[in-house]
């Protein structure tokens, strides 16, 4: 099995062409006729553009077929123009169908963590991540798995210098917008390989089409979610805590939680809603060395959920036995009671964002 080794990827080091691990990555795929990249249930930038990096890299060093596949809807608008922006192609997952002699290529995600829903007979011959979150890697042929990256984006980009290949500006855009919004949010999660990574794709990218990314339109489900959370956000010391009754997607989450810890003196921003049958979570921190992804993880755990991230951004989701009003409440109070004792804050009553009577007073005038 292939391990991580020491090469942090600054540039100006040189590496020895026996060590690299993009060498050994092509190498490991030589006898195989077409290879499937897989993601994490609705891919991400930092995923999408990792299959894209990758997807070139193969074809065109190995010549081989590939397919870049989509698990689930992809939701959030800046990702849906990203998708639309650059052609991306992107196959269903449900909709492939396994060939024998095909490589399937795990990016950004690991096995059996609850994040994707292809099925456990197929073997995946690689696995390249950036996570903390553990997964089950035991007997995976090729794992390069650095978890003091930013991006899985810059990994990819390290394989294709490596290479000293020629980057289309397509995939050039999709690996720099891939790791900038892994880095976005303060402060930067970013290591020297991923800054490396940036200033090596910047000249390469299109810049107009990054700002009419980052500018997509916003649909109306967002200001609603971002209303109804406003309305719901509870304060304790440090903490806030926002509510939504019913997400019209998973990510909207994951787009409030974004604004409310900018909130002044919030250090935690936890912003969790329905969707279907599950209870999804966002988290957002500031705080340094928070290990966000592991406090999620061992929160949810036991409460039966899944979850992981970074150090200072995680996600997750809770399966719902009920969705009636009484069994969501005690869901709430059950985790928040474990999130506060998590972060050592008192279990004490929470102060509302907006107060009930201005709430109130807004909704008559």
């Amino acid at each position: 099995m292939s391990r991580p080794s020491a090469d942090n990827g600054l540039n100006g080091l040189r590496i020895a062409p026996a060590t690299r691990r993009s060498d050994r990555f092509l190498a490991s795929l030589a006898d195989y006729k077409a290879v499937t990249f897989v993601s994490h249930v609705h891919p991400d930038p930092d995923a999408l553009g990792s299959m894209v990096g990758l997807s070139h890299l193969v074809e065109t060093c190995l010549g081989l077929p590939t397919r870049i596949t989509r698990d689930g809807d992809i939701c959030r608008a800046e990702n849906r123009a990203m998708v639309d922006c650059l052609e991306l192609e992107l196959v269903p997952i449900e909709k492939i169908e396994w060939q024998p002699g095909e490589a399937l290529v795990m990016v950004d995600s690991q096995p059996k963590t609850g994040r994707h829903t292809f099925g456990d007979g197929i073997p995946v011959h690689a696995v390249i991540d950036h996570h903390t979150t553990p997964g089950e890697v035991e007997g995976i042929p090729f794992l390069d798995v650095r978890r003091s990256l930013g991006a899985t984006c810059s990994l990819v980009t390290r394989y294709l210098m490596e290479q000293d290949l020629r980057l289309p500006q397509r995939v050039a855009t999709s690996l720099y917008y891939g790791i900038e919004t892994e880095l976005g949010g303060y402060p930067r999660e970013a290591s020297p390989l991923d800054d490396s990574a940036l200033h090596y794709l910047y000249p390469q990218v299109d810049k107009d089409l990054i700002a009419k990314i980052k500018n997509a339109p916003l649909p109306d489900n967002f200001y609603e979610a971002l209303l109804q959370a406003l309305q719901s956000s509870f304060i304790y010391d440090s903490l806030m805590l926002s509510w939504i009754d019913d997400l019209a997607n998973p990510e909207l989450a994951s787009q409030v939680v974004d604004f409310m810890v900018r909130h002044e003196g919030i250090e935690w921003a936890v912003c969790a809603g329905v969707h279907e049958d599950r209870m999804v979570f966002s988290v957002r921190t500031t705080a340094a060395r928070a290990q966000a992804g592991e406090v999620l993880r061992q929160v949810l755990n036991r409460l039966g959920g899944k979850a992981g991230g970074h150090d200072r951004r995680a996600g997750g989701f809770l399966p719902l036995a009920s969705t009636a009003a009484s069994a969501i409440d005690g869901v709430q109070s059950e985790f928040r009671r474990r999130m506060l004792k998590a972060l050592c804050i008192d279990d004490c009553r929470g102060r509302r964002l907006m107060p009930v009577r201005d709430m109130i007073q807004n909704i008559n005038s």
